[in-house]
């Protein structure tokens, strides 16, 4: 059997929620201390938001980049910051562990503009497939998993805006959060193909 959720059944789910803390690292002399703390945890969740273009050929450089522990969730605001040597570093350590979902997407657009290799991601898109997972988008692995559903109204918002709004930084911290719980409920055991209510009749050979 496969697993495998409907638009429809993500949809009747109840809205997730992020209650851990937030900070916004808008200053380069900041970026030390961010990384200090996530430096000790177990495992970092990873993502990135770009400002949405709706003008063809128009594109914009990443914005934000969330790093996640289980407490707290730092929104590094590049297109105020750029990249500072201590956070390219620790995205280029291998021996820290990140979480991400499609990440290779994330370090083209990254590339773009900075000379950065990262190294020490686990890519939730692959990950997932040893649980017979078909589904790759976190929305759908988060509602295969737990039950809810993460809410996308934000993720065509100005990430360039002077000032993020409560819901931007709530949705940023909650997708990062989510590549940490995706990660950590499949390698602890927590869940079990067998009995889960998405199973889908696998495709004939």
């Amino acid at each position: 059997m496969n697993i495998s959720i409907s638009k429809q059944q993500l949809a009747a789910m109840p809205a997730a929620h992020y209650a851990g803390a937030i900070r916004v690292i808008d200053r380069p002399e900041d970026a030390q201390h961010a990384v200090d703390v996530l430096k000790d945890a177990d495992l970092i969740g990873f993502d990135t938001e770009t400002r949405p273009s709706f003008k063809k050929g128009q594109n914009f450089k990443v914005a934000l980049m969330q790093l996640a522990t289980s407490e707290v969730c730092f929104l590094f605001r590049l297109n105020k910051i750029g990249l500072p040597e201590p956070l390219k570093e620790l995205l280029q350590n291998p021996d820290i562990l990140k979480i991400g979902l499609s990440t290779k997407d994330d370090f083209r657009n990254l590339r773009k503009v900075w000379n950065i290799e990262p190294a020490g991601f686990v890519e939730l898109q692959d990950y997932v497939t040893g649980w017979n997972i078909l589904d790759k988008s976190l929305s759908k692995l988060y509602g295969i998993l737990f039950g809810q559903r993460l809410s996308k109204t934000q993720r065509l918002s100005n990430w360039e805006a002077e000032t993020l709004s409560e819901a931007q930084m709530h949705y940023a911290s909650l997708d990062a959060l989510a590549c940490i719980q995706i990660y950590s409920h499949l390698r602890d055991g927590k869940f079990n193909p067998e009995n889960s209510e998405f199973q889908i009749e696998s495709p004939a050979l």
